[in-house]
């Protein structure tokens, strides 16, 4: 089958093969692929930004979320069946989806929402189980609390605005320009046009921030919190508990502790909670997610679609950082 492969670290090292079409575990599917979700990981992990962390072995497949359609299911697989439809995030679980089968475990998987094709569900999971941990497990967001989301029109901001609506939140975000509306229609109460303004110098009182811009962007949101707040960041720096929770060595730890150290004295300070997420692939916490959108409480954001032979042209497209929602390839 063709694969898009990442032979090894560095630049110019993807490129499609013909691979194995893999086989299944007994607690596995095998999912012909209609489409897959990119992400911006997808782009950080050939340069060997998460080398020490992934479950990653070279040569490997590529791509995190997908959408498609059982063929195959393990012995001991009980929820599903060859013709389901399905969608998931396999991200770090040691294989990828941009190919053309691909197993995924049970326990990962959800029946497609009904009324979403494989484009729009493909692309979902990373940013939707992303937001649903953030904001539901980690910060226990709750009706009438105010939550700043930059970022407002990125892949996981424009999910994540959706979902801190339709928790009860009062909505912060910041966009360009030309994009203020966009992100007004998706339930943004407070747009800040970075461009024109600071965020940091026009909100006050907010209660959660969800980290999704790297720089001095965090450090700048403390000025807006109410004391017993809550920073969930998603792009570091990661802190000691992830180590522990990722079971790593001391050194790990340590570097960690020290890398997070800065952010969390001034957190503590202001008597409010940090804590760096790294999302981990859960069915059914998408299952609930297809329940919403179903119900149509979450809209699909897609930006643009790509065929499997331009690939390599869509992870250069989103490396641009200009996309509004998400870019998605369309494998069949």
């Amino acid at each position: 089958m063709k694969a898009l492969i990442l032979k090894r670290y560095g630049d110019k090292q993807v490129d499609f093969a013909d691979v194995q079409k893999p086989t299944i575990k007994p607690d596995e599917l095998l999912v012909q692929v209609h489409a897959v979700g990119l992400n911006p990981i997808d782009n950080m992990i050939p340069k060997g930004t998460f080398r020490p962390i992934l479950k990653f072995h070279l040569p490997a497949t590529l791509g995190s979320d997908l959408a498609g359609v059982v063929v195959e299911v393990g012995s001991q697989v009980t929820r599903f069946k060859p013709g389901d439809p399905v969608f998931a995030s396999i991200f770090d679980l040691g294989t990828g989806s941009l190919a053309e089968f691909a197993t995924v475990p049970e326990s990962v998987a959800a029946i497609k929402p009904a009324n979403l094709d494989f484009v729009q569900a493909a692309s979902i999971p990373m940013v939707g189980l992303t937001s649903w941990q953030a904001l539901k497990e980690r910060m226990r967001l709750k009706p009438g609390q105010k939550i700043f989301i930059p970022a407002g029109s990125g892949g996981v901001g424009s999910f994540a605005i959706q979902l801190a609506k339709f928790l009860g939140a009062h909505v912060g975000t910041t966009t360009s320009t030309d994009n203020i509306d966009w992100v007004k229609n998706l339930g943004a109460d407070e747009v800040i046009d970075y461009k024109q303004q600071e965020f940091e110098k026009v909100l006050r009182g907010y209660d959660a921030v969800l980290g999704t811009v790297r720089g001095d962007a965090i450090e700048k949101s403390l000025h807006i919190l109410n004391p017993e707040s809550c920073i969930v960041s998603l792009v570091g720096p990661p802190d000691a508990t992830f180590a522990r929770v990722r079971g790593m060595n001391f050194l790990m730890k340590l570097m960690f502790s020290l890398l997070s150290f800065k952010i969390t004295r001034q957190v503590n300070k202001r008597n409010a909670d940090y804590s760096f997420l790294f999302v981990h692939p859960d069915g059914q916490q998408l299952a609930e997610i297809g329940n919403l959108l179903e119900a149509g409480h979450i809209v699909p954001v897609i930006d643009k679609v790509f065929s499997f032979d331009q690939t390599k042209e869509a992870l250069a497209y989103l490396e641009k950082g200009r996309a509004k929602g998400k870019v998605v390839v369309k494998m069949i």
